[in-house]
């Protein structure tokens, strides 16, 4: 009779863990704070690099801009993967392998030639390596937070308006110290400080991760039911055991099959299903709603990326000094980081619906960028910068909360990998279209524009998740479940109660 043990054992695989909400959570914050500086703190302090590189290699605004693209780009296209080798062996290993292809892209781009080995370098190398980082740490961070959870996503992302506060003026003292290839060179040497955020990521004490714990064998489980199944038969005819033995096992397939609707174990397509879904959970792709704020992720990466990149040139082409331009990205994010904590713990109120409040910040932003271009002193320009930085802090603290929302923090390591994936599309086009526009027009304001424009379309497409979320809260609609482990927890529930009968 080892049953009992196996249904234990089975209860104790799917039990997802319980989020702490303290204790060693807040380590797992300061890595995810760290991650996030060194990451997109870095992208968005690189408008410093830019100009230095036009002016090297004499290219035009669009060439130059496409470095960023591709490692923006390149970040989001291997979320997905970054999710699936987290869940294949450990989010802490992942993240230091990251850290290391990061530093190594960069130091290399310190010895490029040509515009073509920047984008491979600082460009894909380093999206590359910030994929294989952020992505796992997000996840970890969700895992050890719940009911803190909109709080601890605006404290984490905090650390990239903070880094860039002290990035960006430093980054111009290095150019004009060591020019931009020694200033590249000390850049990669500080991401080397992601292998330690990765050493910070332990998993949660006494249970498998999440993504892991779910999956259970086909076989394992077909063992089980049928164990339950005999034991429950022995309990409604204590004196028929042998009897009832032999005709289980004379038609146990064709008897759970018929009983607890299961495939016979011998087909091999959903066995190869639960094998993928244990990596990656492509039923994602079903969920509409997860689809409708994908598509709101496109369009809002197309206005996220380009601003940052072309402040600084924008506020030279003014007639700024130098160092007056590099203070504006200081000024945006420093209301950047109080638009993060503030509106995170907004958030954390439960006020309004979180989806709402997104809605709100987003239609905000879209209208700060069209009127950038008014702006043309350092007054007028500090001015925006604040704006800018309040509004996008605002934006990014509860964006990726939303998406927790949409599909269930069980499922958020996949959600987020194929969020980002589809993402990139908006994250590699936005900045060379917006230099397009610029080579055009002679005029860096009008990427802006066109940053603002994709803004306020994004924001159509939260106003129909919202409707949606809505004809939805009378009768909440049932995601799959297969990498919840929910489905198994159950069956297992179910098969213990009928055995009880």
């Amino acid at each position: 009779m080892d049953s009992p043990v196996k249904s234990q054992r089975m209860k104790n695989a799917v039990a997802p863990p319980s989020a702490p909400d303290g204790g060693y959570a807040w380590f797992v914050l300061l890595s995810c704070f760290l991650v996030f500086g060194l990451t997109f703190g870095i992208i968005k302090a690189f408008g410093v690099f830019y100009i230095e590189i036009h002016q090297y290699f004499e290219t035009t605004a669009t060439g130059a801009s496409w470095i960023t693209s591709v490692a923006v780009a390149t970040m989001h296209i291997v979320a997905p993967v970054a999710s699936a080798l987290s869940a294949r062996y450990s989010h802490r290993s992942v993240v230091i392998i990251g850290g290391l292809i990061c530093s190594i892209g960069v130091i290399t781009g310190t010895f490029a030639r040509n515009l073509i080995e920047l984008y491979f370098t600082v460009g894909f190398l380093n999206g590359l390596g910030c994929a294989l980082t952020w992505t796992p740490t997000v996840t970890m961070l969700g895992l050890y937070f719940e009911k803190r959870r909109p709080v601890a996503n605006a404290l984490a992302s905090a650390g990239e308006c903070i880094l860039t506060f002290v990035f960006t003026p430093l980054f111009q003292l290095l150019v004009d110290s060591f020019s931009w290839r020694g200033a590249l060179l000390i850049v990669g040497g500080l991401q080397l400080n992601l292998c330690v955020c990765g050493m910070l990521l332990r998993p949660l004490t006494g249970a498998t991760h999440i993504t892991r714990v779910s999956e259970v064998k086909g076989e394992e489980e077909h063992v089980l039911l049928e164990s339950l199944a005999k034991e429950g038969l022995e309990q409604r005819k204590p004196n028929c055991v042998k009897e009832e033995e032999q005709r289980i096992s004379q038609g146990s397939d064709q008897t759970i099959k018929k009983t607890y609707n299961l495939k016979e174990p011998e087909e091999k397509p959903p066995e190869l299903r639960n094998i993928i879904l244990r990596y990656v959970d492509y039923t994602l792709i079903t969920n509409a709603r997860f689809m409708v704020y994908s598509m709101f992720g496109v369009f809002a990466a197309l206005g996220f990326f380009a601003p940052p990149l072309f402040l600084i040139p924008y506020a030279r082409s003014k007639g700024i000094e130098e160092y007056q331009a590099a203070a504006l990205m200081s000024i945006s994010a420093v209301l950047d980081l109080f638009g993060r904590v503030f509106f995170g713990w907004v958030a954390n109120l439960r006020l309004v619906a979180t989806v709402q409040q997104l809605i709100v910040t987003v239609i905000l932003l879209g209208t700060v960028l069209l009127i950038c271009p008014l702006a043309s002193s350092f007054p007028e320009l500090a001015a925006f910068s604040a704006a800018y930085g309040l509004v996008f802090g605002a934006t990014v603290a509860i964006h990726i909360t939303v998406l927790a929302e949409v599909v269930g923090v069980q499922r958020l390591g996949s959600a987020l990998g194929f969020f980002m994936l589809i993402r990139s599309s908006g994250g590699l086009l936005g900045p060379p279209i917006a230099g397009f526009f610029i080579d055009k027009m002679s005029d860096y304001g009008t990427g802006f524009l066109m940053a603002g424009v994709a803004l306020l379309v994004s924001a159509l497409f939260l106003l129909l998740l919202h409707q949606m979320n809505c004809r939805n809260r009378g009768h909440p609609h049932q995601e799959p479940q297969y990498a919840t482990g929910q489905k198994g927890t159950r069956e297992v529930s179910e098969l213990e109660q009928k055995s009880r009968t």
